[in-house]
């Protein structure tokens, strides 16, 4: 990898996940996860599912060379903060490939966290069990 390569930048998050991801233009698609092949980081098929249906969507007819610093959270909201984060730096790299990929869903953050939990209680909406006497 060379100094002057141009890569493009984005960061993706998911409960407490966060991607640091990193495109650059190449002749075929590789991505590697924390200095790791994405096929052994994410062993599971449906986390590598969501970032190959992404690279290889129909409208972005471009190949890529992926890099992802990745850390927080588990193995499953991880592979979504990346997914965010590379559908983010494709479409910061062309803008035309913007449009399908956010009426796929593709650029859309789930705000979905964990509750904090609240004084008086076990869990966050969990109560402790009630005796009438």
């Amino acid at each position: 990898m060379k100094a002057q390569e141009k890569y493009y930048e984005a960061v993706g998050r998911r409960k407490c996940s966060i991607a640091r991801v990193r495109v650059w233009p190449a002749s075929k698609n590789s991505i590697t996860v924390n200095d790791k092949d994405y096929k052994e980081y994410f062993l599971t098929g449906e986390s590598r599912h969501r970032i190959d249906e992404l690279l290889n969507h129909p409208e972005v007819k471009e190949k890529f060379k992926v890099s992802i610093k990745v850390k927080g959270g588990g193995i499953s909201s991880q592979a979504e903060a990346s997914s965010l984060g590379i559908a983010r730096s494709v479409s910061e790299y062309k803008n035309e490939f913007r449009k399908p990929l956010k009426k796929e869903g593709y650029l859309k953050r789930d705000p979905r966290i964990k509750e904090r939990r609240k004084f008086g209680l076990k869990k966050a909406r969990k109560a402790p069990q009630w005796s009438k006497r």
